[in-house]
């Protein structure tokens, strides 16, 4: 009997014990508080009931968000702007301990007793900044209002042939990488008190000063340093059209810029002057003949250009004379162009950048090449005939004047064949003589009108297969 009751005492001690024992977890878990001892940002919530925490966090969270900051820059023109975190797009959250409170009070008591033991004393906030909502404020109208614009550095060559520089016109600008980096230490990471959107953060404009693409430096490094070449020829009797159209071709060049290993290509030039202002009727050179065309004069142009090139020691890439003498320039020193066959192209070898000028002035086409050259250095030319070709006679069948007789139609001229030399001198001193070209100059043939009453003569035997048409862009017929 004392057996049963002492093992009755025992299994009521136990159920007492437990009874006890599962009251105290019921109570500790049902706890509606936060644990002893926790913050959040710095904010002590140990001990607060878990619904007003979650609801003061909030509050706390969006006046961190409505937290006022200066951003200002040491110049007077350039007004403060104040705005609120949340509309610099800075914005906060403490979704970690949101969600480890939520956790108190889900799944079983073995769970809900085990988060309440382990619950982490010490919580942060999570700021969150989008870069791009301040970089609206402050974008590049905003920039170009209170700091206006770069002016790129310019250059001009002045009617005396000096080349004067513009200096470029740098602006601030806002250094981005430097405003991301203070922006990010300024924002609050805590809680500071009671009232965070009464906390005022100011924060110096970041500047850095930018340049324009083009400096005075990088203009300068092209080398356009002084007039290094000048060339002139002169227009003679020349008529209206074709001084036109010299001009034409002259303005189509005028500020050409070659870059270092560029092609002078005439082709192109003569495209542009044809776009551009077009040509007028002017002789040209058809199958050795003057004859009426379209754009007589504009070899005139590339053969001035081809001067100035050779007394510069440019490299000649293509290059022909004209089938006759030209009266501008001693023979050997003409280059003739031919649209689709003959070409006139050189190359700047300079090192440097090149600018050609050029222009038409009263009765005078001039050539002007900027860049650098050695003062010490100088090119001259030496042109000399070799052989001069005989006039020959072609007789052309005439039906109109009497059987056997004979009419001078055209006076023959001779022919040449002449060898140009390129003289380089450095101090004065000649230390390179070298040819540049061996031209020949058909000779005209002397034209005989003849009348031999032979069936089937022609009236013109003149040979009309060649219909290259020089120093111009079209023949007659036009």
């Amino acid at each position: 009997m004392k057996k049963i009751h002492f093992y009755l005492i025992i299994i009521a001690s136990i159920v007492l014990i437990g009874s006890v024992t599962a009251g105290w977890i019921h109570l500790y878990i049902s706890q509606n508080t936060i644990p002893a001892h926790v913050k959040v940002g710095g904010w002590d919530v140990g001990g607060q009931k878990k619904d007003e925490v979650l609801k003061k966090l909030d509050a706390k969270l969006n006046g961190l968000q409505q937290q006022p900051i200066t951003i200002y820059a040491n110049n007077k023109d350039v007004p403060k702007v104040t705005v609120t975190l949340k509309n610099a797009g800075v914005t906060f959250e403490a979704d970690a301990f949101r969600s480890a409170a939520l956790r108190l009070y889900q799944g079983g008591w073995f769970e809900r007793m085990n988060e309440r033991r382990h619950f982490q004393k010490e919580w942060g906030i999570t700021p969150h900044w989008n870069i791009s909502v301040i970089k609206q404020k402050f974008g590049p109208a905003w920039e170009e209002k209170y700091f206006g614009k770069p002016v790129n550095a310019t250059r001009r060559i002045t009617p005396s042939d000096d080349v004067v520089y513009t200096p470029e016109i740098s602006v601030l600008r806002i250094d981005w990488e430097s405003f991301t980096h203070t922006m990010t230490a300024l924002i609050p990471k805590s809680f500071s008190g009671p009232d965070e959107s009464s906390v005022p953060l100011k924060m110096k404009l970041p500047l850095y000063t930018m340049k324009p693409k083009v400096t005075v430096n990088s203009l300068k490094e092209e080398g356009i340093e002084r007039k290094i070449i000048e060339f002139s020829t002169g227009l003679g009797t020349s008529a209206s059209g074709r001084v036109y159209n010299v001009s034409s071709a002259a303005k189509a060049m005028d500020g050409m810029v070659l870059k270092p290993g560029d092609l002078f290509d005439y082709s192109k030039v003569i495209a542009k002057a044809e776009e551009k202002y077009g040509f007028r009727e002017a002789p040209v050179i058809l199958n050795g003949k003057l004859v009426p065309g379209i754009g007589g004069g504009i070899c005139q142009v590339s053969s001035t250009v081809y001067n100035a090139a050779l007394r510069t020691g440019l490299q000649i890439v293509e290059r022909r004379n004209h089938s006759l003498p030209v009266s501008y320039l001693p023979k050997g020193l003409d280059a003739t162009f031919a649209e689709g066959s003959i070409n006139f192209r050189f190359k700047n070898t300079t090192g440097k950048s090149l600018i050609i000028r050029a222009f038409v002035e009263g009765n005078t086409l001039t050539i002007k090449f900027f860049g650098t050259f050695p003062k010490n250095t100088e090119y001259s030319l030496e042109s000399r005939t070799v052989e001069t070709l005989p006039v020959t006679e072609k007789l052309v069948q005439n039906k109109d004047i009497p059987v056997g007789a004979q009419e001078v139609l055209q006076e023959g001229k001779p022919g040449y064949i002449v060898e140009t030399y390129q003289i380089k001198k450095v101090n004065g001193k000649v230390v390179e003589r070298s040819l540049v070209s061996r031209d020949t100059y058909r000779p005209q043939s002397r034209l005989i009108a003849v009348n031999s009453n032979e069936p089937g003569s022609s009236k013109d035997s003149s040979d009309s297969k060649d219909q290259v048409v020089e120093d111009g862009i079209s023949g007659p017929n036009f």
